[in-house]
């Protein structure tokens, strides 16, 4: 993308903020800028937490009913899934899946917990319950 087509007509999810992005300029070198972003950005990003939000609902109705571990309402909740859940405690994609199920979840080491809070940014005791 030329230095002159970086879009800046605004991105209500950045709330004010601009964001760094590459361009090329005018003698062809690759160079950072800043971009207050733009209305396609905004909607894919808008549809995305949507997404995220009804996740959260669906799975602390889950929760309630016994059907799935709190850590699952609080990984939607903090804009997670298995994947990036997985990269930031440490454990193996299918151990998460597999901690998402109340009895495997409840089995759980108090240093399994504080790696999955503190993944979460959340207390341990925050993580066993629902908001």
């Amino acid at each position: 993308m030329d230095l002159d087509a970086v879009p800046q007509e605004g991105n209500a999810t950045l709330d004010g903020h601009s964001k760094l992005m590459y361009a090329r300029d005018a003698q062809g070198r690759v160079v950072t800028t800043t971009s207050r972003g733009w209305e396609a950005e905004e909607i894919v990003t808008s549809h995305a937490v949507d997404v995220l939000v009804e996740q959260a609902q669906a799975a602390k109705e889950r929760v309630k009913a016994g059907q799935a571990s709190p850590l699952e309402y609080w990984m939607y909740e903090r804009r997670m899934d298995v994947a990036l859940l997985s990269q930031t405690s440490g454990f193996w994609q299918w151990r998460v899946r597999r901690h998402l199920q109340p009895h495997h979840f409840a089995a759980l080491s108090p240093a399994q917990l504080a790696r999955y809070g503190e993944a979460l940014g959340l207390s341990v005791s925050t993580l066993q319950g629902l908001p």
